[in-house]
């Protein structure tokens, strides 16, 4: 039976992100963007530090897209919303021309691999109101405004969140401090999609959304992990070319960590 942390854990618990920028080392990334407005976050377990590309970009908060599905999956097991990360959501027959993988029925491993609006739109639905604004609040999730609506608030503008929360937020499930039961979280990291390579592994999710007319945001956040040590990034960029923006962002990130030579 799902229910809500007790107040005194609430208490404990951390609502607000540090910044990266009282120790981190700014570094020139600038060549791996093309000419596009963007920022990188990363932190470095095994050293204990941060490295920053345009860390005032870093601190702004911006619609986390479908980053949020994250912190959406998290909140949908906890509840109950979704008995587990296998339970199959029916597709109502909508047709989506550019994402044909979402024309289809959908669990919970396959939704987020997809990045299926319409799943994580009927699950946060399924969550209500009142539960979800509990666990953005106790989360400290950005700046925690759901007015948007239910199952909108993510995509339509009202939540937001910046490069150095994404970092901080991530660094908290990894670490099991988040207010969500071990299996819950565990559940969670084990659904991240990413890909596999030689000494490595890559755990991130996309995002990507418009902020106004002719200008889109793009998100890559997650975890590379290695043989030896963990990292945490967040990259976001901008531009008024969507198609490069969906295209770029994983790739840009996979050429900074390779840059970083944390990836192959």
């Amino acid at each position: 039976m799902h229910r809500f942390v007790s107040f005194i854990a609430v208490l404990l618990l951390p609502v607000l992100f540090t910044s990266c920028k009282s120790s981190y080392e700014e570094i020139d990334l600038s060549q791996y963007f093309g000419g596009l407005n963007g920022s990188f976050v990363l932190y470095d377990y095994q050293n204990d530090e941060y490295i920053c590309y345009n860390p005032q970009l870093a601190a702004e908060r911006f619609t986390p897209a479908s980053t949020f599905k994250i912190l959406n999956s998290l909140i949908g097991l906890e509840t109950g919303a979704v008995k587990d990360e296998n339970e199959i959501m029916k597709w109502d027959g909508t047709e989506y021309q550019i994402m044909k993988d979402w024309n289809r029925d959908h669990d919970m491993t396959s939704a987020i691999k997809y990045s299926v609006v319409w799943f994580y739109r009927e699950l946060a639905r399924r969550i209500g109101e009142e539960k979800m604004k509990y666990y953005i609040d106790t989360v400290g999730y950005g700046n925690k405004d759901i007015s948007d609506g239910i199952d909108l608030f993510w995509l339509e503008g009202s939540l937001n969140i910046s490069a150095d929360e994404q970092v901080e937020f991530l660094k908290r499930l990894h670490e099991d401090k988040l207010p969500f039961s071990q299996h819950t979280m565990d559940v969670v990291k084990l659904i991240m999609p990413g890909e596999d390579g030689e000494g490595w592994k890559l755990r991130a999710k996309t995002g990507l959304n418009n902020l106004d007319e002719n200008n889109y945001i793009g998100w890559y956040v997650g975890y590379v992990y290695t043989d030896d040590n963990t990292y945490v990034f967040a990259m976001n960029m901008f531009g008024d070319d969507v198609g490069a923006i969906r295209t770029g962002r994983i790739k840009i990130a996979k050429e900074i960590l390779k840059h970083l030579g944390i990836i192959r």
